[in-house]
Order: C-alpha cells, then structure tokens, then sequence
C-alpha cells in the first residue's frame, strides 16, 4: 500500500503490468520480439490461476500486432505455456476483426485453447479464454455452460472467468434485462469474505449506468446516477475490503478502481481515501469513463479524498 503522501501526489501510471515488477521487464523484452523471458515467468507462475490469467492477458496485448507468440509456438508447440498464451494472442486477434471477419481466427484460437488443455488439463486460463470467445462469437448457451463447469471444477472462485460470464450476461451482449445483475449478487453473496467477487454487482451497476446513458444522453447523467444510498457499496466493503488478503490479487487495481468510483460517487470521500491509498498510481480507463473523462475525474475524486474535510464537503 502506498504511503498517504505519495499516493496523494502521485503521477498515474498507465503501464499494463502495473506493480508486477517481473512482468514489466518480459513485457520489454516481448516487444522486441523475445519470447523466453514470457516462458521463463509463465513456468516461474506455476498453477496460481489469478496472476497466470493476468499475465497471459497482458503479454497478450504485446503479442497482438508482433509474432513473438507465434514464434514461440512453432517452436516449442508442446509447450502448455506457448499454447495458453498463443490462444490468448488469437482470441484478441478475433475480437479486433469482428464477429463475422474474425470467425475464422476464433476457430483457431478455439482450437489452440484445445491443444493446450490436452498438454496441461488442469490449466483455467484456457477455459477462460473460451468464455471470451463465447460472449463475442458464438453466443452458446449450452458451451457456456459447459465450460463454466470446467472451470468451477478446477477454481471454483475465478475472478477472471466471473468477469467474463457476468459480461456475457449485459443486455449488449447476450443477457436478458436484470439478468447480470441477479447472477452477480447471487455469485457475490455465495463468495466466501475477503473474494473480490463482492465488486461484481458494482461491475453491473457501472454498466448499467453507461448503457442508460448512451440511450438518454439528454436527460440523464452525471447528476443522476445509480451511486447514492446503493446498498452494494457497504456490502462490497463487508465482504471483501474489510477481509481483504494481504498480499493483492492480479487484478487488484480493477476492482479497487470499481470501488473508488462508487464511493465518490457516493460523496462518501472519507472512506475513498483509504481506497486511493490502496489503489496508489493504477487508475484504471473503467469504470471512471463511464462518467466522462476517466484521467480528469480519478485525479479530481482523489483530490477531494486527500482534501480537509471543509473543502471536501464544499
């Protein structure tokens, strides 16, 4: 956690690998087109699910628009590594060409997710990956929940994989109306204390949020939102601030990001600030655009965090 004063005045920092120190330095190396260093840490990260997915999904991003990825797969095309994050690589290929131009691209990247499960069957990552490429390409019932399934049966409380259902479920994607919400505050009641899947019903809210938004952008706005007097709030600082494990997950920043928010929003600023402590530099694109400029409204709610109470409250 970052001390008060530095985290008051601190510049933000937009690096994908955040304070993974291990992961900053092979993401360098992987935009040079150097793919050892990726299997070096991906062997070093072992079965911990939550920092595996995040790597993966971060060296992905770098590996997009270069062949590091791909090189590394043709090389060693045993490798369960190689193939988890070649079909992390391929599902973000799909995704940038669309449902129709990238269907191609998400058989194979549906394919690299099959190798790679039949080198190491216990691995997530890949099954997450699957879940991905459901909610943008074959909106399947049926295979989602199967793959659910699978991955409930090797790491029951994933971050990643509720994120990805929970989207699948916005009415944007293939949800009915009020069905993300039911799913994430029954996933976020059954979460045992100190799970960040608490956050997920503020996830749904924020999204709501924009989607209200985009459809009403006259009337409806910055000075109506879902934030004031929302019974989430204390529940997500129940269940998971207060018990919260020492050490953060992969996707801390994410989740922290979601609670600021919502507490600012909240003008409950005294409690944001313990939150901004926490969140130090990583401010996050989402959900602050959600309510204008992302940049400009984290700095401005931080501000007014640190700030003596007298000009908080004006």
């Amino acid at each position: 956690m970052a001390r008060r004063g530095q985290a008051q005045s601190a510049a933000l920092n937009q690096h994908p690998a955040r304070d993974d120190a291990a992961l900053r330095s092979v993401v360098d190396d992987a935009a040079m087109g150097r793919w050892e260093g990726a299997r070096d840490l991906l062997a070093a990260t072992g079965a911990d699910w939550d920092r595996r997915i995040f790597r993966l999904q971060v060296l992905a991003e770098v590996g997009v628009r270069l062949r590091f990825a791909d090189t590394w797969a043709k090389a060693e095309p045993r490798s369960h590594h190689a193939l988890a994050l070649l079909a992390n690589v391929q599902a973000l290929r799909a995704m940038i060409a669309g449902r129709s131009a990238g269907r191609a691209l998400m058989e194979d990247a549906w394919s690299t997710c099959r190798a790679a499960l039949k080198v190491w069957p216990q691995d997530v990552a890949p099954l997450v990956v699957m879940l991905a490429l459901l909610r943008t390409h074959a909106p399947d019932r049926k295979a989602l929940s199967h793959v659910w399934e699978e991955i409930k049966q090797r790491d029951p409380w994933n971050r990643e994989a509720h994120h990805e259902v929970v989207t699948y479920l916005f009415p944007r994607y293939h949800g009915g109306p009020g069905e993300a919400a039911w799913w994430a505050e029954e996933q976020a009641s059954a979460a045992p204390n100190g799970l960040p899947l608490a956050v997920l019903p503020l996830v749904v809210l924020a999204e709501t949020h924009r989607a209200r938004q985009e459809q009403d952008q006259k009337s409806y706005g910055l000075t109506i939102h879902p934030w004031i007097d929302c019974p989430h709030i204390n529940r997500v600082l129940e269940r998971w601030w207060r018990y919260r494990a020492p050490s953060p997950h992969a996707c801390f920043a994410d989740d922290a990001n979601y609670l600021a928010h919502a507490l600012s929003f909240a003008n409950r600023h005294i409690e944001a600030l313990e939150v901004f402590d926490a969140i130090g530099p990583y401010a996050t694109d989402v959900p602050w655009s959600y309510c204008g400029q992302a940049r400009e409204l984290f700095l401005r709610h931080r501000a007014w965090a640190y700030s003596p109470p007298r000009r908080r409250h004006r």
